[in-house]
Formats: C-alpha cells, structure tokens, sequence
C-alpha cells in the first residue's frame, strides 16, 4: 500500500488484460505514487473490478477522487463497456463512460477505443498512447506504430485517427515458439542480431514463403546446428519482416513513431531503417500518462 498523506488530486489507470498501473496524481500533473497489480481484466468478474482497485489506490483516497482509466477495462467483459468510436474519429473522444461504483468518494470514468469498419479493426488502450504522443508533439501528421502482442499501424492527419491495421507478429511468435515443433529449436531467451537480419531480410523480400521458411528453422537445427538462440532471432525478423511488408503502404514515405516497450520498439526501428524509413522511438508508460493526462483535463474541461 502507499503512504496515506499524499494529497491524490486524481488518479491515471492503465488496466489491461493481465495487470493494472495506477499513478496519483496532483493538481499539476505531478506523479505522487504508482502502484501496479496483476489483477489484470481477464482475471476479473464484473463485480470485482472496484475491489481490484481500491486494493491498489484505496490509502490514496481521502475525499472525492476521479479516475480515468483505459485499456480492457473498458471492454465487453471489462469494469463498463466503452463504445468504440469510428474512424475518422478525434484522437480523445469528447464522452468518457462512468463505470458503476460504491464507494462514496470513488468516480472511475473509462476512456472508449476506436473502431474501424472496413476492413473492420479494433483498438483499446492504444488511441491513449496516440493521444499521449500529440499532447507532446501537436500538429503532428504521419504514422505511429504500436507494437506488441497485436501491432497497430495507424495513419494520423489533422489530429484525426484515419485509418488502422493490427497484425497478430507478438501473438503468432509466442505460438509458434511455444506451441508448433519449432518449441525445440526457439530458445525461450537470447539473441543473434545477424540472425535477425538475415530472417528480416527474407520476410520482407518473399513474404509469400513465410510457411516455409519457418520449418527451415526447425531442419537448420536438426542438419546444421542451428543455436536456439539464433532460431528464435530469425524467428523474430522473419515475422515483422512478412508485417513490414504488408504494412508498407503505411510506412512508406511516411513520418514514423514508434511506441512501445524499449526493446520491442528498436527492432521494430532498426528494421524500418533498413528500408531507408527513419523512426522515432517514444517510451510507451510515459505517453500513456500523458495520453490519460489529456483526457482528464478534457474531462475537466
């Protein structure tokens, strides 16, 4: 728990599938105490979304105290469904969704995420890191990638969200390493940037012979002592080499940001260097709070 006299103006929640983040926050937007909980939306009831909260922020509150939230937990089976809004849609919808409470001194307002209907596509938690990065970078006009478990590639003009694709690369690499025969040749950690390189290049150059390629990783192991090690890097670049490939028409000519964890964000920039497409790395916890920030002085109006 955290110190009870902090003086908690409001408080920025970051609640997705697997853990929640919460930062107190003064009337200046200064960082007062975080807190973090693996009481993420897929462990959780409707009903024990509140509880779940109050465990993290509960020494935090000493008097009517306003939440903002993003991510799952405005989901179908989160805390209170957010309605996505549509693109072409403004970054930070104009009506966040007040979630049911008890407590007395508790109001959790829930920030909605975007929808897209053709091709249909769907975000949640991502438009608050898009809304993050403009609040530090207005006027901006390009292309920002998200990457991770599902990487977003999203086109922003005129501080509207236009149009946007996820690929499933995280997913379809915790897969494929944990879950097909390539389980006995990816090494669970470790790295071969030439590897990388070399899977990068043959994704992006015959995206069409992913299928096979990935069980040539498997016959390199068995015939040529392929390491685990470089198995799983060639796995990695084979994979967001056959997604830069698809996403070209995004990328391409574009202004780029790249948000997200720091190690995932460089390969996805060293790899867009290759193709002569310059990126800007950001850190993904700073501008979701600044992204949350936005949205409840909006709030606030």
């Amino acid at each position: 728990m955290t110190d009870p006299k902090i003086k908690t103006d409001w408080v920025a929640v970051d609640w997705g599938t697997s853990n929640m983040r919460a930062w107190a926050m003064s009337a200046s937007d200064t960082v007062l105490a975080e807190a973090t909980s693996d009481q993420g939306m897929g462990k959780l009831t409707r009903d024990r979304f509140e509880p779940a909260l109050l465990a993290a922020i509960g020494d935090w509150i000493s008097g009517p105290t306003t939440v903002v939230a993003c991510g799952m937990v405005g989901s179908r089976q989160g805390w209170v469904e957010a309605p996505y809004a549509t693109v072409p849609c403004g970054i930070l919808p104009t009506d966040l969704v007040q979630a049911p409470t008890t407590h007395p001194d508790l109001t959790v307002h829930v920030i909605p995420g975007i929808k897209q209907t053709n091709p249909a596509d769907v975000m949640r938690g991502e438009e608050t890191q898009i809304s993050g990065f403009l609040a530090r970078n207005p006027g901006w006009d390009g292309v920002i990638c998200l990457p991770g478990t599902h990487t977003k590639w999203v086109h922003i003009s005129a501080d509207e969200v236009v149009s946007f694709q996820t690929f499933m690369t995280g997913e379809l690499f915790d897969t494929i390493a944990k879950q097909t025969v390539l389980r006995h040749s990816i090494a669970t950690n470790g790295w071969d940037d030439d590897a990388f390189a070399e899977g990068l290049d043959m994704g992006l150059s015959r995206p069409e012979r992913i299928a096979a390629r990935l069980f040539s990783l498997r016959a390199n192991g068995l015939l040529n002592d392929m390491p685990g090690t470089a198995a799983r890097a060639q796995l990695s670049g084979l994979l967001i080499g056959v997604e830069l490939a698809a996403a070209k028409p995004y990328w391409l000519g574009q202004r780029i940001a790249v948000i997200g964890s720091s190690g995932l964000s460089k390969l996805y920039v060293d790899a867009l260097a290759t193709q002569a497409a310059p990126a800007t790395q950001v850190n993904a916890s700073t501008i979701t709070l600044a992204g949350l920030t936005a949205a409840y002085k909006r709030l606030k109006g």
